[in-house]
Protein backbone atom coordinates (compact mmCIF):
# COMPACT_ATOMS: atom_id res chain seq x y z
CA UNK A 1 0.00 0.00 0.00
CA UNK A 2 1.55 3.69 -1.14
CA UNK A 3 1.98 6.37 1.04
CA UNK A 4 -0.55 9.07 1.58
CA UNK A 5 1.22 11.84 2.78
CA UNK A 6 4.84 13.09 3.71
CA UNK A 7 3.66 12.62 7.55
CA UNK A 8 2.84 9.19 6.82
CA UNK A 9 6.23 8.50 5.81
CA UNK A 10 7.77 10.01 8.75
CA UNK A 11 5.61 7.99 11.07
CA UNK A 12 6.73 5.30 9.01
CA UNK A 13 10.02 5.92 8.98
CA UNK A 14 10.24 6.59 12.92
CA UNK A 15 8.71 3.49 13.63
CA UNK A 16 10.88 1.89 11.75
CA UNK A 17 14.17 3.34 13.71
CA UNK A 18 12.08 1.74 16.45
CA UNK A 19 12.17 -1.39 15.69
CA UNK A 20 8.56 -1.67 15.30
CA UNK A 21 8.26 -2.75 11.64
CA UNK A 22 10.73 -4.10 9.53
CA UNK A 23 12.73 -2.56 6.61
CA UNK A 24 10.97 -4.96 3.95
CA UNK A 25 7.78 -3.07 5.07
CA UNK A 26 9.42 0.30 4.64
CA UNK A 27 11.02 -0.18 1.29
CA UNK A 28 7.24 -2.10 0.34
CA UNK A 29 5.46 0.99 0.98
CA UNK A 30 8.04 3.44 -0.33
CA UNK A 31 8.19 1.46 -3.64
CA UNK A 32 4.68 1.67 -4.31
CA UNK A 33 4.62 5.31 -3.33
CA UNK A 34 7.54 5.87 -6.30
CA UNK A 35 8.24 9.34 -6.83
CA UNK A 36 4.78 10.72 -6.48
CA UNK A 37 4.95 14.23 -4.77
CA UNK A 38 2.85 13.82 -1.42
CA UNK A 39 1.23 16.13 0.45
CA UNK A 40 2.15 16.97 4.10
CA UNK A 41 -1.47 15.78 5.11
CA UNK A 42 -4.36 14.03 4.20
CA UNK A 43 -7.68 15.45 5.59
CA UNK A 44 -10.52 12.70 6.01
CA UNK A 45 -13.20 12.89 4.01
CA UNK A 46 -16.50 14.49 5.26
CA UNK A 47 -18.49 11.56 4.52
CA UNK A 48 -16.57 8.99 6.34
CA UNK A 49 -17.97 9.28 9.37
CA UNK A 50 -19.52 6.14 10.94
CA UNK A 51 -23.08 5.64 10.00
CA UNK A 52 -25.62 5.40 13.22
CA UNK A 53 -29.51 4.32 12.69
CA UNK A 54 -31.78 7.87 12.58
CA UNK A 55 -33.04 8.57 15.88
CA UNK A 56 -36.77 8.14 16.04
CA UNK A 57 -38.82 10.66 17.18
CA UNK A 58 -41.53 10.34 20.16
CA UNK A 59 -45.16 11.31 18.28
CA UNK A 60 -46.83 13.63 21.12
CA UNK A 61 -50.29 11.95 21.83
CA UNK A 62 -53.23 14.48 21.04
CA UNK A 63 -55.82 14.29 23.56
CA UNK A 64 -59.52 14.48 22.62
CA UNK A 65 -61.56 17.13 23.85
CA UNK A 66 -64.79 16.38 24.49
Amino acid sequence: MPFKSQAQRRKFAQLLVEGKISQKTYEEWNRETGGRKLPERVKRKSGTKSKSKPKRRQRKSRRRSG
